[in-house]
């Protein structure tokens, strides 16, 4: 992305300082490790054993997750959807953020859902601007914890973003809203898999969609799509990789 803000302020240059430094770099999944090695120029060890983050997601804890429900203001029986959009480059607004442009009818959504549903807003921490927040829609954009907001989301709606494959560890069902995607492919970003054809959820071009695939959601469609996902992407998330990382960071200190 030789246009990308990556270069502009310097980021690729921080990594080449930095990168020699590492002594450990963690991969998820067996897909991941390549892809890291090779866009980090990472030369030191690589620990293949899913993300500690994760854990909590793969051996969620009822008494946590009431917790962040009671701190979001949902209310008892309430279905929780997260929408958590990724950035685009070329959408830049104040300062050294990135507009916010949520594509979503929010009085549509507000009307088909608002009495058994609420919305989580989370946009890109590269993004600014004002969201609405209310008795349907919580502005969750500087929540600190955004693995908090993955705990409770029953369903997840995003569009590229990463936060995909977290989320893939709870199994919960996944809308993809990719209004823009022969822009975001072709010229913008473009992936590091087939996404069109291993998306573990359908993906949908108009705001209109989303409302209807959230009101009546299907996940039996997607079942082996979803399947394979994980086991591709997210196999060693298995709530058992902080540990394994704590062992190896205690092994590598006893041989230092």
């Amino acid at each position: 992305m030789p246009e990308n803000r990556t270069t502009v302020d310097g980021y690729l240059e921080r990594l080449d300082r930095e990168v020699p430094q590492w002594s450990l770099l963690l991969s998820p999944s067996p897909f991941a490790t390549p892809e890291l090695v090779a866009s980090f120029g990472h030369r030191g060890e690589v620990l293949e054993g899913g993300y500690p983050r994760n854990d909590r997601l793969a051996r969620p804890d009822p008494d946590e997750v009431a917790a962040v429900r009671r701190r979001l203001r949902v209310p008892p029986g309430r279905r929780v959807v997260l929408y958590a959009p990724t950035w685009r480059d070329d959408r830049r607004g104040a300062g050294d953020r990135f507009e916010v442009d949520l594509h979503l009818d929010l009085a549509a959504a507000r009307a088909a859902l608002g009495h058994d549903h609420v919305l989580l807003l989370r946009p890109h921490v590269h993004c600014g601007g004002a969201l609405p927040d209310d008795d349907f829609v919580r502005d969750v954009a500087d929540y600190p914890d955004v693995q908090d907001l993955l705990l409770v989301a029953d369903v997840l709606v995003t569009d590229y973003s990463s936060v995909m494959f977290d989320f893939a560890v709870t199994g919960r069902p996944m809308l993809f809203f990719t209004y823009d995607l022969e822009h975001y492919r072709d010229r913008l970003r473009g992936f590091t898999f087939d996404f069109e054809r291993h998306a573990p959820g359908p993906l949908l071009t108009g705001s209109e969609q989303v409302v209807a695939a959230l009101r009546d959601l299907d996940p039996a469609r997607y079942r082996e799509n979803y399947r394979a996902f994980r086991e591709r992407f997210c196999p060693l998330d298995d709530g058992g990789a902080a540990a394994r990382l704590v062992d190896r960071m205690l092994a590598l200190g006893a041989v230092g």
